[in-house]
């Protein structure tokens, strides 16, 4: 077999930290409904309640990935939100971070006995649905909120500073961190063709095989965009990408394509957007094309060259992909780019 690489108000009190900001920050464990479901999340806010500031919410990425970035599939915590959540405390910054449908305790919820009915308006609720949960809280001004999603999170903070899914709180600011910059099956066709051509160079396959798993590949994306389905138990590790449970899902997050999306962003807006030369899953050519969508769009655009940093935002510049789980350092040029923008548009 080819082995494909993929990337992959309940009230209750956790710790309190002190920050650089001065003062102590609370997590709280929340829930908050969005349709049949009921999503949990921390909501992380001054300890003082008469301390009012801006809020931003955080969007993860693909996958079962959770309130805090982590993955049922990795071996470990990676973290990368629960630290986007520490260092926006530390500049005076509310957030919400919550686990989507599929991941931590939220789980499948009402979809359980039918995961394959799960399409994209069911994420974007969800994240439509925390961010009108986080401007109602009463130390969050709601006229200072932000969106920041990574990897395909940010596609959902797209569709939302857009009005794609619907009416929302004004967002003031928007998040792009390693942002989903090209349409999905796009995306899955450059990273299946990136790790066979890696296999044919180690020797691990040979260029005839390689031919036949991207026909495959090329097959199983034309009846997904014409027909919204695919064959079961796809050969060479293709079903673990794709398979009739998220064929509605692939479907329907493919007619995105981000850098359209944002020459839709509303005129003047705040835009932290990321790249990194080390990162295996989205490269800096893929995300300057949302570049190029969100300077027609006129944003406030702060586009950051990231260097010798993976894709879940740690020091890594082994392009393997293998190390997010490591305990390694999360990256301090992204900090303080991300410090300045927020003391400039928060």
């Amino acid at each position: 077999m080819v082995m494909i690489a993929s990337s992959t108000f309940i009230g209750s009190h956790g710790a309190s930290a002190t920050n650089n900001s001065g003062g102590s920050w609370v997590d709280q464990n929340v829930t908050f409904t969005s349709g049949k479901m009921t999503i949990y999340a921390t909501f992380r806010h001054p300890a003082n309640a008469a301390t009012v500031v801006p809020g931003v919410l955080l969007i993860a990425g693909s996958g079962p990935t959770d309130r805090n970035g982590n993955s049922s599939v990795e071996p470990g915590p990676v973290d990368t939100l629960k630290t986007l959540a520490d260092w926006l405390s530390a500049d005076g910054v509310a957030t919400l971070r919550y686990d989507k449908l599929g991941s931590g305790q939220t789980g499948l919820g009402p979809f359980a006995l039918d995961p394959a009915s799960i399409g994209v308006s069911v994420f974007e609720q969800e994240a439509r649905s925390a961010l009108e949960f986080l401007a109602k809280e009463k130390d969050v001004n709601g006229h200072e909120l932000g969106v920041f999603g990574h990897s395909e999170g940010a596609l959902f903070a797209l569709l939302l500073a857009t009005g794609h899914a619907g009416p929302t709180p004004p967002i003031h600011a928007l998040g792009l961190i390693e942002p989903l910059s090209l349409r999905y099956l796009d995306l899955i066709t450059v990273q299946v063709d990136a790790s066979l051509v890696a296999q044919v160079k180690s020797g691990a396959i040979t260029k005839s095989l390689e031919k036949t798993v991207e026909k495959d590949l090329a097959h199983a994306t034309a009846q997904l965009r014409t027909k919204g389905t695919v064959k079961a138990n796809l050969p060479y590790g293709l079903a673990s990408l794709l398979n009739p449970t998220n064929a509605l899902y692939l479907a329907q997050a493919d007619k995105f394509d981000p850098a359209v999306l944002s020459r839709e962003l509303a005129k003047g807006t705040p835009v932290f957007l990321t790249c990194s030369n080390d990162d295996v899953q989205v490269s800096c050519n893929q995300v300057t094309r949302v570049a190029g969508g969100l300077t027609t769009s006129t944003a406030k655009l702060d586009f950051v060259h990231l260097f010798g940093v993976d894709h879940v935002l740690k020091v890594d510049a082994s392009l393997t992909g293998t190390d997010y789980t490591k305990n390694l350092p999360f990256s301090p040029q992204l900090k303080s780019a991300l410090s300045g923008f927020v003391a400039k548009y928060l």
